[in-house]
């Protein structure tokens, strides 16, 4: 095997997120595998950002700069993408599940005569090949997608399958590659980026969370969450159901149909874990589950489960929590 080759994604210099969650899995397929990982960077100006990934343990960082790679455009990137691709020549080619991803990486496998796999949870190496995890109807079964035949292969990561500050450090060399990208090739005018509906919380980015189910039985017993998330300095979040009745906003939900998090904390309350659920906080650190059903689904994934009432025990857990402040 020739090794993963992970493309990060940034724009305006600043990284997505994302792209440190698809690294992290790659030096992991990648020490599963027994082979390398390398990274490449493409855009324009992309120096600095190539040297900031030199710092992570990488066989090689690939700084693909380009003027006509300024601004976001399909043909630019594909073209780009094709080019590191060729000259890499890897086993297996992650990409960070986003919008912008799913717009270009599509178009680079084709010219390969692959497929992108896309939003995969999990890699497996066997043998000479790799088993790409997906979930199906809504995270209820995993499905194995098995590559064949020589690669490169191609798969996005979904938004908290692995975890950023998983990155292990050391030190790679840069090398800049030159990229022959004519105006003419690119067929289409650059517009605005697209950007989901404005979010007054971004839920993604929050280390701490308190996470709301039905449990709470009543839009005014909210306030006791709302305490305790305010006294651990956290995000209050919510099951569909919560969101559904209005009782929160649809931008605070996390699950398949909402956000997908992984913060260092996710605390429920509440929170049966209907797998539609579990599939957008599975990511968390440390997960904790206040439920009066000891038999909760929820229960299967946490690091610590407490079976009560939470009318009884989150009163008391804030409490505690301010005597420790």
């Amino acid at each position: 095997m020739s090794g993963i080759l992970v493309v990060m994604e940034q724009r305006g210099g600043a990284w997505n997120r994302m792209s440190w969650e698809t690294l992290a899995a790659g030096q992991e397929i990648a020490a599963a595998a027994g082979v390398g990982c390398s990274a490449a960077v493409l855009g324009a100006g992309v120096a600095s950002l190539a040297s900031e990934l030199g710092g992570r343990k990488l066989d090689k960082v690939y700084a693909v700069d380009s003027a006509l790679l300024a601004e976001y455009t399909a043909d630019g990137y594909a073209a780009a993408a094709e080019a590191i691709v060729r000259q890499a020549a890897p086993d297996l080619v992650l990409f960070p599940h986003t919008y912008q991803v799913r717009d270009f990486a599509p178009k680079v496998a084709t010219r390969f005569s692959r497929v992108l796999v896309s939003d995969v949870v999990n890699v497996n190496p066997e043998g000479g090949s790799f088993a790409l995890v997906r979930l199906l109807f809504q995270g209820k079964l995993n499905g194995d997608v098995n590559t064949s035949g020589p690669g490169p292969h191609f798969a996005s990561v979904q938004a908290g399958a692995y975890r950023a500050d998983a990155v292990a450090a050391g030190s790679a060399a840069v090398e800049s590659v030159t990229l022959n990208l004519t105006a003419g090739q690119i067929r289409t005018k650059p517009e605005a980026p697209f950007r989901e509906s404005a979010r007054a919380v971004d839920l993604t980015s929050a280390e701490l969370i308190v996470s709301v189910g039905r449990g709470i039985k009543e839009k005014e017993n909210l306030s006791l969450v709302e305490d305790l998330a305010k006294t651990l300095g956290a995000e209050l979040a919510a099951s569909r159901p919560i969101c559904d009745n209005g009782w929160l906003p649809m931008e605070r939900q996390v699950g398949s149909s909402g956000q997908t998090v992984a913060p260092k904390l996710y605390l429920a309350v509440g929170i049966s874990g209907a797998i539609q659920h579990l599939v957008g906080m599975k990511g968390a650190k440390t997960i904790v589950a206040i439920n009066k059903d000891a038999n909760a689904p929820i229960f299967e994934v946490a690091d610590i489960g407490v079976v009560g009432d939470l009318f009884e025990v989150v009163p008391a857990l804030v409490d505690e929590i301010k005597k420790a402040k």
